[in-house]
């Protein structure tokens, strides 16, 4: 009998933000939280700037137009 490992790719589904951090959410339902702290961009953007938001390369990274920030799930899973 053979196995096969499936590799999920992590994408995301949803961006919101809390006072000091932000949270994205994961296709295969994880959560990932980290401070504003780390993105100094977003961190001084306004509301309006962070919640303008889309994702790039399907669903692998964020960016956001307005501040001209990209953020990879891949840098927010090794940094959490």
């Amino acid at each position: 009998m053979s196995t096969s490992t499936v590799k999920v790719e992590a994408v995301v589904v949803a961006v919101s933000f809390a006072q000091d951090s932000f949270c994205v959410a994961l296709a295969d339902g994880r959560e990932v939280t980290v401070p504003l702290e780390w993105f100094p961009r977003l961190r001084k953007a306004t509301a309006e700037q962070r919640q303008g938001w889309r994702l790039i390369g399907g669903g692998i990274g964020i960016h956001w137009e307005a501040i001209d920030e990209d953020i990879s799930v891949e840098s927010l899973l090794a940094t959490a």
